[in-house]
């Protein structure tokens, strides 16, 4: 499974951006997996934003809650992730991976076995 996180790029703050995160492998399906975001900020761990399972039950850090949306599109075989009202500190390489990651692992990378390329998002004051 290969995954394709796109979509970052510059936005102000209280605006709004939609991250995509495509798996780009035959006979690959999105829905059968956990789809996590995380992000890393420039001198920072990186760190869990969401997740989504295959049971669309969805998961956010609370730094998040309330302004960022997961979802997915299974016809589409893609996962997004609509960050509403993002403030300075959400700047950061945003990463979408998959794994079979259970209710008590999703914050955890190590429960990601695939990831995508991080897309750079800067939300400017």
């Amino acid at each position: 499974v290969q995954l394709q996180a796109c979509g970052g790029g510059l936005v102000q703050a209280g605006g709004s951006l939609r991250l995509s995160c495509a798996c780009e492998a035959s006979g690959g399906t999105l829905r059968s997996y956990t789809t996590g975001w995380f992000r890393q900020a420039p001198g920072k761990e990186q760190e869990f934003v969401a997740a989504i399972r295959p049971t669309s039950s969805t998961y956010y850090a609370d730094s998040v809650k309330g302004r960022f949306t997961i979802s997915r599109d299974n016809a589409k075989n893609t996962a997004y992730l609509l960050m509403s009202s993002p403030k300075p500190e959400d700047t950061a390489v945003y990463y979408c991976a998959s794994g079979f990651a259970i209710t008590s692992s999703v914050r955890d990378p190590r429960a990601y076995n695939n990831w995508g390329h991080g897309t750079l998002v800067t939300v400017s004051s």
